[in-house]
């Protein structure tokens, strides 16, 4: 990966933050990181991470016993921000390291993190598939509907995404799925062409309006919960690569309001 897209990576997780943002995030998150993990391992991570944020990895001294609490607050006094602030960004830039460097490395710096990391670390491709219930319990919830006005949107938003993607990405997300969404996208995939349909958030709305025979404004809470409740299912390494595909204005139907 190149630094470019390294950043990009960061700036998405952040909403769109601007780059100097991402850079001054990234050092004070690696910088912290090397603290906390030994000098061989933060030597193998430089050698696989882009050649501008390699440096930030370096580190002679011996590892710190760091918290996550300590940590954060390790990152917030180098940015000279809050510790909110500081969990956001240790959240995107170790999302954009994973994104970097290889499964074995990554599984090699986490296994080295204590168990209280985890609510800031990325989930892995291994997982669990989320059982149909609970996806069209979750969306049903979200989008203030019963159980069959759930699958009703479940089944328009996955269509209409299918539409937008290419038939790549469309395997992989149909791979974390039940069997039954993954069977819905993978009978979509047969009636779209193999390159992905270009399509801007209005008429990806309009599609989903159609499909379902609700207005656009109520397709529109629909495909957010949808896309929430996609994002828990398949894991953020998944839904990044999902997203990555999209215009930037389809952001707002699954970052925060």
């Amino acid at each position: 990966m190149d630094d470019e897209r390294f950043y990009e990576i960061v700036q998405r997780v952040l909403s769109g933050a601007d780059r100097g943002t991402a850079e001054k995030a990234t050092q004070a998150v690696l910088e912290t990181l090397a603290e906390r993990i030994s000098k061989q391992e933060a030597l193998q991570l430089a050698a696989e991470l882009p050649p501008s944020v390699a440096p930030w990895v370096w580190t002679d001294g011996p590892a710190q016993r760091l918290d996550l609490e300590a940590f954060l607050r390790k990152v917030a006094e180098r940015e000279g921000a809050d510790l909110a602030t500081a969990e956001r960004h240790v959240r995107a830039v170790l999302w954009a390291v994973a994104r970097a460097v290889s499964p074995k490395q990554w599984a090699d710096v986490t296994g080295l993190l204590s168990q209280d990391y985890l609510p800031l670390l990325p989930v892995g491709p291994d997982v669990e598939v989320l059982p149909e219930s609970t996806f069209l319990g979750r969306v049903a919830e979200r989008a203030g509907v019963d159980e069959a006005g759930a699958r009703r949107a479940v089944e328009a938003v996955l269509e209409t995404l299918a539409e937008r993607l290419a038939a790549g990405e469309i395997d992989d997300l149909a791979d974390r799925l039940p069997l039954t969404l993954r069977r819905l996208l993978k009978q979509a995939e047969t009636r779209t062409p193999p390159t992905a349909r270009r399509m801007d958030l209005d008429g990806f709305l309009a599609r989903i309006a159609e499909r379902e025979g609700v207005p656009v404004e109520q397709a529109r809470r629909h495909a957010r919960a949808v896309l929430l409740t996609l994002h828990e299912a398949v894991g953020d390494d998944e839904f990044f690569d999902v997203t990555s595909e999209l215009p930037p204005d389809y952001d707002q139907l699954w970052l925060p309001a």
